[in-house]
């Protein structure tokens, strides 16, 4: 299907106004709660690099940056088994550790890289998630800051690809 079949084949979810909204929201609220600790942000690879992006220049504090990069999807619609492609090797022992994450779907990942990180020596671990997926199951981990949640549906955008294509629309938009 090319670019263009999906965009026709799609349904706007939320606006580029209303994600710039999000975005300055969740800046307020990670800055209330980390604000003073000097953090280690990690954005993960690739789907969150428009987050944290947009997120960034938000948070007016200081902070270490770096990324990892965990996938289960490798450009499909379904997940499988996590690809671990890289893990930082910044020194997390004793810090506090924020993910940044386009999207909070059955929460695998997440879990994953949660893990990894207080098994690192993280002394606390925070997520800020995009976009939560509302599923009718539970989930293995929760996020700390949420943007928009979403339904059970194919969402991208804003990072968030189909097929590799269309992680640069600054909307978010589901398959039909």
């Amino acid at each position: 299907m090319t670019g263009d079949e999906i965009f026709s084949r799609s349904d706007l979810v939320f606006s580029a106004e209303e994600v710039g909204a999000a975005y300055v929201r969740l800046a307020r609220e990670i800055t209330e709660t980390l604000g003073e600790g000097n953090p280690l942000v990690l954005c993960v690879m690739k789907g969150a690099v428009v987050f944290a992006g947009q997120l960034l220049p938000l948070l007016r504090f200081p902070l270490d940056f770096d990324y990892v990069h965990a996938t289960r999807y490798r450009n499909e619609t379904v997940g499988g088994e996590i690809d671990w492609r890289v893990f930082p090797d910044t020194q997390m022992a004793g810090r506090q550790v924020l993910i940044l994450d386009d999207i909070l779907d059955e929460g695998h990942t997440l879990a994953a890289i949660r893990q990894r990180c207080l098994d690192a020596g993280a002394t606390a671990f925070y997520s800020a998630v995009l976009l939560e997926k509302l599923l009718d199951k539970p989930k293995p981990v929760h996020a700390d800051f949420i943007g928009l949640q979403v339904p059970d549906r194919y969402v991208f955008g804003c990072g968030m690809d189909v097929n590799g294509l269309w992680r640069n629309l600054p909307a978010i938009y589901a398959l039909r």
